[in-house]
């Protein structure tokens, strides 16, 4: 039997736990109870905009949402316990939000013990980064044991009641969850929102995307049809969700996400965002989503924004939509900062002005200084738009914004030469904007699955074709941080120089570290006959891809 398996038989009345488990999943709920599962501390907008979007159309519904983040873990299981007790819920709902091992985040970081462990030369470092990886490893397998530990505990106390499971990880791996939870349980892949209110309804096929794991333990697949309605989704309702989440104020000093649009039409090799929500751009209504940051600014007294989309402006129309928005904050006169992933292909000076003048806190955008990186990744944009667009900026009331960097060093296609090129570049943009506004992130390519970038590296031998994206064995994960030799030892030796010889307070690691990449690029063994760069005023667009809906989509920065 699997460790996952959840054996339907040690109920008591097997059949007639069966029965009451189909016809509950036909039934009108009448309570829900949100479990957002642990991760590091960040706002649970996903979760807030699905009660959100079910109290609207069912306000008669009693719902409670509880975010395990916020609970040690010591108590979680026993807090779980208690909300069930207290409140009979007729679904329990499940918010998942990752599930791989070696992106770096606040709990832990799985890039440092790699550099460590391949490129220091201290063996005592290496032997450190060892035991690091096991106890991350570890901790990464206990937390998935936990997860499906909770879904089982919730069947165990309702037999009767619906689990549902949702959020990114499970967009990602929604048939491999969907096999180790428990019966009765549905597994929603991609947006919730529609889906969940079907649910709630009785409806016997919910819309939308989803796994669903029968009373007999069968899992069937459904597609989604249509796509969701975003302009149907309001202004989030914060009165109501203070009230089924008191601890939202947990969040008042963070970053609080909010979504503006979803869909992204391209296929940049490593992501995986038109998975989890479809290549077609859909838009909410510029009022309604001014309305929500208004809301959050006034009650909460939030003055942090984070635009959740996959990218906050990348075509042409949704620059329009960005306007939109932005004519909207600078007309209430919100004071607030924010920031999102940015494209700018089609920046105009007007635009940078009023990203400017609204609040904008960062440029955060991929980026490298080779235009042939740019197009063996497919990122579909032209380096010299990228470097107009940052000029835009300079010259329209750039004042101590930072320009975040998010490089993705050694992907497949890097050479010397074009590394080169990505540290004059970016000495370019220290000129441009100066040295302490400029932040080089450290980015390797996560490989995940489904990409552009996997089949490559499969293709080439790389990853065998039929690797486990969710393996426990350490080389494979440390594999799945694409970073090889030669360039691969030449900047993890670049990054560990950097940590261990500069001063915290007064230097950002990443300029360091691309500093001394710049040193080591001089010397004989890296010289290499220039060739000139291929000049492209014009770069095609990736082809559309017709995807199902389904971060983590960035992962290795530093």
């Amino acid at each position: 039997m699997s460790e996952w398996a959840c054996p339907l038989k040690q109920y008591h009345g097997y059949d007639s736990f069966i029965a009451k488990l189909d016809a509950k999943m036909t039934t009108t709920a009448r309570s829900v109870l949100y479990v957002r599962l642990p991760c590091w501390k960040i706002y649970p907008g996903g979760v807030i905009y699905v009660a959100d979007y079910v109290h609207k159309h069912r306000p008669e519904v009693d719902q409670h949402l509880l975010d395990l983040a916020l609970v040690p873990p010591k108590r979680r299981q026993q807090v779980l316990r208690e909300r069930i007790a207290a409140m009979q819920p007729d679904v329990v709902a499940f918010s998942w939000r990752n599930m791989q091992s070696f992106g770096p985040h606040p709990e832990d970081d799985a890039l440092d013990v790699v550099m460590n462990f391949d490129h220091a030369k201290n063996p005592w470092r290496r032997i450190k980064a060892a035991k690091d990886a096991i106890r991350i490893i570890y901790e990464y397998a206990s937390s998935r044991f936990d997860n499906f530990g909770y879904m089982k505990l919730a069947r165990r106390l309702l037999p009767g009641s619906q689990i549902v499971v949702g959020g990114t990880a499970v967009s990602i791996f929604g048939k491999y969850v969907a096999e180790r939870c428990p019966a009765g349980t549905t597994v929603v892949v991609g947006e919730g929102e529609d889906t969940m209110l079907s649910i709630v309804e009785g409806a016997a096929e919910p819309v939308g995307e989803y796994y669903r794991k029968d009373a007999k333990g069968q899992v069937s697949h459904h597609p989604r049809v249509d796509n969701f309605d975003l302009v149907s989704r309001t202004a989030v309702d914060f009165d109501y969700i203070e009230a089924i989440f008191p601890e939202i104020h947990s969040y008042a000093n963070d970053y609080i996400g909010v979504n503006t649009k979803r869909g992204c039409p391209f296929q940049c090799h490593f992501c995986i965002y038109n998975k989890i929500e479809g290549a077609h751009q859909r838009y909410r209504d510029p009022v309604e989503i001014v309305d929500e940051i208004e809301a959050l600014n006034r009650k909460f007294g939030i003055d942090k924004v984070w635009f959740t989309d996959a990218q906050f402006c990348s075509t042409r129309r949704s620059v329009h939509h960005v306007e939109q928005v932005l004519d909207e904050i600078l007309a209430r006169g919100l004071k607030i900062q924010w920031s999102g992933y940015l494209r700018l292909n089609f920046l105009t000076p007007e635009i940078a002005r009023k990203m400017l003048d609204s609040g904008l806190c960062s440029i955060d955008l991929s980026f490298t200084g080779s235009q042939e990186v740019i197009d063996a990744l497919t990122l579909g944009y032209s380096l010299d738009q990228q470097m107009e667009a940052f000029r835009m900026f300079r010259d329209n009331g750039f004042t101590d914004q930072k320009v975040k960097l998010y490089m993705p060093l050694n992907a497949p296609g890097e050479t010397v030469q074009t590394l080169r090129m990505t540290i004059d570049k970016i000495k370019e943009l220290y000129a441009l904007f100066g040295r302490d506004h400029v932040l080089p992130f450290i980015f390797f390519i996560g490989v995940q699955p489904g990409t552009p970038v996997e089949r490559l590296l499969i293709k080439q031998g790389y990853l065998k074709a039929d690797y486990d994206p969710l393996t426990l064995n350490p080389f494979i994960i440390k594999k799945l941080l694409y970073n090889p030799k030669p360039l691969g030892r030449l900047i993890g030796r670049a990054y560990l120089e950097a940590v261990d010889s500069m001063d915290p307070a007064s230097e950002y690691i990443g300029r360091a570290t691309m500093d001394i990449l710049d040193r080591e690029l001089s010397k004989p063994e890296w010289r290499v006959p220039d060739r000139p760069a291929p000049t492209r005023h014009i770069v095609a667009m990736p082809t559309r891809l017709a995807v199902e809906p389904g971060s983590e989509c960035r992962n290795g920065q530093r």
